[in-house]
């Protein structure tokens, strides 16, 4: 065996194949686009980019879970000379402090792209100096996800930027595959497929087998229930005028479609349209339903159907799980369901089956059974540890109703114990899929087909890499299963195809933006980049401190990239605090309402208002109308809770159509705020009756600088008003939450001259 010679790496640690030779070599030629097969050495590829680029400034590697970036910082830590220290490993749990001191010290950082964004974005560092941006599973790099933030800043602010995209599976969509391109500023595509003649000596055989079953009984009836419903409300959306698909046809890309038609009438503002997105809830929920009986089985149906339950008969559920409830034949449904004791469907001991021969024919073996639905995954383990076999779960971290999900440690060390043997049999939901690199896994089962041609690959990704491996997909006859396998095999091809035809080198690009089809999103962040947004005076921009739970949404972006200068802490009140004054909390539409309706959104907003001299609600996502049919409440109660909250509260509500145009109204606040002209308003624009502290609190908050909240610290504090105004700066800065500005303020309005 030959082995790479470079004075970066290690000797006889890297294995010489031409194909990631050549690959390497036109990658430090320009941003690159790698699409090789599962197992093929992405990886081995980016370290050898990884050691050529090394001494011209520092490597950032992304990945899009910790236990990738932990798998990865094992790999470069073991394979690139490096000093000591210089490989550095950035997860959530590293603290915003100690990330700043590693990021200064590393030559190569390897993180999940969130903590990057965060960072960015909170201008803890930058990536000025990063000669090497290596994005793994970069067919995440579309709509909202992270990648597309980091690339974009990326090549927008590095001196020498140079991006390298790995993934195995691009897609089926040319459209997806050139916004990916686009993202990353991709000029050259180097793809291979297994049967390449300089990739063929390197690929293991991976024979697959479809299995097929029968639907019990019970499960038929179960969906001719769910799909007699589904039948019903097709016939009273049909009767509204909508377009709409014959049932046995109706995929979710149909549901999308009847969606757009009733989005569209709802901008003309018809009062049809109101009735009909409830009608399309209740369809998803129902077409969800069916997709549960034919390819899950009775636990996770019946688990699904008593959340139905509990949501139709809560009254604060919304309109379409109460109308669901209300149906009788869903009532039968349930008393059918209860008499459910057992997993019924054939699956669940069909893979008990598959898994007690593979072990008893090689004791070793290593077994990922991949299921699409925690509930699935839950009984999957069950159903083995009564078999005497004992499994483990893997799931995300989020925790959902009754499944508890696996923080970032219990995931790695999951991985670990099934890496070295302790269990032989993991089973998983997607978070599985991408990039787990267990080299002696023998099995891989698909609990149900999936239609998604990226997670077919990526499933059978995780056999075959070292040896020769085997992957089973149970078929459930006559249902969605069928149609979901031809799918993805018809979209695996197509991808296939994609893949040969970029050989030339030929980048897919996007369509010209209609509007205006000179700028991208990279342009305009280039533009941004170049004005005085990134301006080092942090004096010139206007600031804006952010809750760090608002970073899950695409605001801080917009905002960063407007060039507010942004800090992001822990707000006791609020989402985003705007100089000494303003403070805004944001809701989605459908936040809003679930506050109103199951939580105490009075609560918050009194709390909110007492904290700040210009409280400022946000909404999100649509106007007042789009209010009306999210839950099942009436019309004038929530016009009655917006009349309470800007006329009781005194809490400003603005309306924003998205994520953008929420940043905007942000920045538009900061900039007054840093200096702009302010129009005038007086604190006491009404003198209706008050209790004796709320008076001494108003009079109090008339000085500029004091707020509601430490308006009620000082008077605790000083007990009158008298005593407020007579004492010094330094005995008001005694009080909690009091600085210097705030002392000052009071000093200067007890004692200036009036004229």
């Amino acid at each position: 065996m030959l082995y790479v010679s470079h004075p970066n790496i290690p000797p006889n640690t890297i294995e010489e194949r031409t194909y990631q030779t050549s690959i390497s070599r036109h990658a430090l030629e320009g941003n690159t686009l790698v699409v090789l097969p599962t197992g093929m050495g992405k990886t081995a590829v980016a370290l050898r980019v990884a050691a050529e680029r090394q001494d011209s400034g520092k490597i950032l590697m992304l990945a899009p879970t910790k236990p990738l970036v932990e798998q990865h910082f094992r790999y470069f830590s073991k394979n690139l000379r490096l000093d000591e220290g210089g490989v550095v490993m950035f997860t959530g749990s590293n603290p915003p402090a100690k990330r700043i001191g590693l990021w200064k010290q590393a030559s190569l950082c390897i993180s999940t792209p969130e903590v990057i964004k965060n960072d960015l974005i909170a201008e803890r560092y930058s990536l000025r100096d990063v000669s090497l941006l290596i994005v793994d599973e970069c067919h995440r790099t579309v709509g909202n996800y992270a990648y597309v933030f980091i690339s974009e800043r990326y090549t927008a602010t590095a001196d020498h930027p140079l991006v390298l995209g790995m993934t195995a599976s691009p897609g089926s969509d040319p459209e997806m595959v050139a916004e990916i391109c686009g993202h990353l500023s991709i000029g050259i595509v180097e793809s291979r497929i297994e049967t390449d003649a300089d990739v063929r000596p390197y690929v293991h055989e991976r024979e697959i087998e479809y299995r097929t079953v029968d639907l019990p009984e019970d499960l038929w009836l179960a969906l001719s229930v769910l799909n007699g419903m589904i039948e019903d409300r097709l016939t009273i959306l049909a009767e509204l005028g909508y377009r709409v698909p014959h049932r046995g046809k109706l995929s979710m890309k149909a549901l999308n479609g009847v969606l757009a038609q009733i989005q569209s009438r709802m901008q003309q503002r018809d009062r049809t349209a109101y009735t009909a997105i409830s009608v399309h809830a209740e369809l998803m929920k129902l077409k969800h339903g069916v997709t549960m009986a034919e390819s899950q089985g009775t636990t996770t149906l019946k688990s699904y159907l008593t959340r139905l339950e509990t949501e139709g008969t809560s009254g604060t559920g919304s309109k379409a799980s109460s109308r669901i409830y209300a149906d009788e034949r869903f009532k039968r449904l349930l008393s059918l369901a209860d008499a459910w004791k057992r997993e019924l469907h054939p699956k669940a001991g069909e893979v008990v089956r598959i898994v007690c021969d593979q072990l008893r024919e090689d004791p070793e073996s290593r077994i990922i059974v991949f299921a699409t639905y925690r509930d699935g995954v839950s009984m999957l383990v069950n159903h083995l540890a009564d078999a005497g076999i004992p499994a483990l779960r893997f799931v995300g971290q989020a925790s959902r109703d009754a499944e508890k999900g696996l923080s970032q440690k219990e995931q790695i060390e999951a991985i670990h114990q099934f890496r070295d043997g302790e269990f032989q049999v993991l089973v998983a939901t997607s978070v599985g899929e991408e990039g787990l690199d267990i080299p002696s896994t023998d099995l891989v089962i698909f609990y149900e087909a999936v239609p998604s041609e990226v997670r077919s690959i990526q499933r059978k990704g995780r056999t075959g890499r070292n040896s020769s491996g085997k992957i089973i997909v149970l078929i459930t006859k006559g249902t969605t299963d069928e149609t979901f396998h031809w799918v993805s095999t018809s979209r695996e091809k197509q991808m296939q195809k994609g893949v040969k035809a970029m050989r030339d080198g030929r980048v897919p690009q996007t369509a010209p933006d209609p509007v205006n089809p000179q700028l991208t999103l990279a342009d305009a962040v280039i533009c941004t980049a170049a004005s005085s947004a990134f301006s080092d005076s942090a004096a010139e921009r206007p600031a804006v401190v952010i809750d760090n739970r608002e970073m899950s949404s695409k605001v801080a972006e917009h905002l960063s990239n407007l060039g507010a200068k942004i800090t992001l802490t822990a707000l006791a009140t609020g989402d985003y605090a705007i100089g000494d004054r303003v403070l805004v909390e944001r809701k989605t539409v459908q936040d809003f309402m679930d506050t109103l309706v199951d939580r105490d959104l009075f609560g918050q907003i009194r709390e909110l208002a007492e904290s700040a001299m210009r409280p400022v609600l946000i909404v999100e996502g649509g106007s007042i109308a789009d209010l009306y049919d999210l839950r099942n409440i009436h019309p004038n109660a929530i016009r009655n809770a917006l009349a309470s909250i800007a006329v009781d509260f005194d809490v400003s509500l603005v309306f924003t159509k998205d994520a953008g145009e929420t940043a905007d109204i942000l920045y538009a606040f900061a900039r007054r705020e840093m200096g702009e002209a302010k129009a005038e308003r007086g604190f006491h624009h009404h003198k209706s009756a008050r209790s004796g502290r709320e008076k001494l609190e108003y009079i109090l908050t008339a000085v500029p600088e004091v707020g509601p909240k430490t308006a009620r610290e000082i008077l605790t504090a000083f007990g009158t008003l008298r005593r407020v105004f007579a004492a010094s700066t330094g005995e008001l800065m005694q009080v909690k939450g009091v600085g210097e500005k705030t002392a000052g303020g009071i000093v200067n309005a007890a004692e200036k001259q009036y004229e």
